[in-house]
């Protein structure tokens, strides 16, 4: 008898386990089949259920298989992320009556909470769109507010991560490990305050995360402990539209010009900004979440790629970060003004380039170029002294210019008689530099 109820129990676990390999939890998916899944929240039910979006058609089930019969349910309403609203998701679908009126909803929304300049709240008002599209794009940009304590940025990320896509708050208390896990797993928008981690040791993580997280296919690697003490690496997709509040610019060039950002205005905030936000703010919030998970549904496979005109001479990293946006903006109006906007970043960024070391370093060749003269490291160096010594405090050496102009700029340099000289076929290489670097 004995015998036969642990036989009869083996059997029992035998079947649980293998009927759980062929269950998955998931938080939204795109099958190859076009069903578009996403999960959704009953907030009166407590329960989650999955929004289908089917040949134009939307139902709500608790359940349902791929196209390789794997069984797939929702995430569970008791997972602690939910649990404490970290992770904002809609509760279904709601039909909005066309998108013109949808983006006013938006603006007018942001509008009520914050205060923004009438063109970030318009840009911001367009990023929430795109965040719920934003899969669609290899490169996104970011969207960020700079100020100090007391200047509105965590009103700014509360209010906006209530209706962007999937929004994750990250507060200086979440661990590393649980930030790469949260992006991976639910792949929304994260809402991050980086004053939170500026004197902690997870501003690194934060740095790779936002280096490595404006376009698809860079994963960052994590490295995990087994049980058995033997060591795997973990890959995490880090790939999200970012809303984030900061103190300051950032010092990396090529991070600084992934951010479309507004700084802190020192004018007095709009009277009519409710100091803490009311109970309807829940409410209102929800209901634009619906109305934004309808539009992911709609709009998804129409949204295409806005490539900028060939008359717009932007930066290519400023054409990278503004086109995503530009896809979904509608009104030509706003389009032309946010070009001009994108004109503007481009014109900053070149300017930031011009007064870096290798700026400084082709001024002088190009002064060296229009006075004839013959463009040896010796000239270069001496001239350098001139103008830019004063800006460094280290010596000014032939062997430091020769070393900006080999490996900096990459000029190929010759030897001669009294020196080293800038090869003469790189003149074409110098003209291109000084156009990129506008000088």
């Amino acid at each position: 008898f004995f015998q036969s109820v642990t036989v009869f129990r083996k059997l029992l676990i035998f079947l649980y386990l293998n009927n759980m390999k062929n269950i998955k939890k998931i938080v939204s998916i795109i099958l190859p089949d076009g069903r578009m899944i996403e999960t959704v929240l009953d907030p009166v039910t407590g329960q989650t259920n999955f929004a289908v979006w089917e040949n134009g058609k939307i139902k709500i089930i608790n359940k349902l298989k791929d196209q390789n019969g794997q069984l797939l349910y929702p995430i569970s309403a008791s997972n602690t992320l939910l649990k404490s609203k970290l992770i904002s998701f809609s509760s279904e679908p709601v039909r909005y009556e066309n998108i013109d009126i949808l983006l006013f909803e938006i603006q007018n929304f942001i509008h009520r909470y914050v205060d923004l300049s009438e063109e970030f709240e318009k840009i911001a008002s367009y990023y929430i769109l795109l965040s719920w599209v934003y899969d669609r794009f290899t490169e996104i940009p970011y969207l960020r507010k700079i100020g100090d304590f007391g200047s509105g940025k965590t009103r700014f990320l509360k209010v906006l991560g209530a209706i962007c896509y999937k929004g994750v708050f990250a507060s200086g208390g979440t661990s590393t490990a649980a930030i790469f896990h949260i992006i991976d797993k639910f792949q929304g928008t994260l809402i991050i305050d980086e004053a939170d981690f500026i004197f902690s040791d997870e501003k690194s993580a934060v740095a790779k995360i936002l280096n490595n997280g404006n376009a698809s296919g860079f994963p960052i690697l994590r490295v995990s402990q087994k049980n058995n003490g033997q060591f795997t690496p973990i890959s995490y997709t880090v790939f999200c539209p970012k809303i984030i509040a900061s103190r300051k610019n950032y010092t990396d060039q090529a991070l600084e010009s992934r951010f479309i950002t507004e700084t802190f205005r020192p004018t007095k905030i709009r009277n009519n900004i409710p100091i803490t936000l009311p109970d309807a703010f829940e409410e209102e919030s929800l209901r634009l979440r619906n109305n934004l998970l309808t539009y992911r549904f709609k709009m998804f496979n129409k949204i295409k790629k806005y490539i900028i005109p060939d008359n717009i001479p932007l930066e290519g990293r400023i054409s990278q970060i503004f086109s995503p946006l530009l896809s979904v903006v509608f009104k030509q109006e706003d389009r032309e003004h946010i070009l001009e906007i994108a004109s503007q970043y481009s014109n900053e960024l070149k300017n930031d380039r011009s007064q870096n070391i290798e700026a400084q370093v082709l001024s002088i060749i190009k002064q060296l170029q229009n006075e004839k003269q013959i463009l040896s490291i010796k000239n270069i160096t001496n001239e350098f002294f001139v103008q830019f010594a004063d800006y460094y405090n280290k010596k000014i050496s032939g062997k430091w210019i020769g070393f900006i102009i080999r490996k900096k700029l990459n000029l190929r340099t010759i030897r001669r008689q009294n020196g080293y000289i800038v090869e003469p076929g790189q003149f074409k290489k110098i003209k291109e530099y000084l156009e990129r670097y506008g000088l």
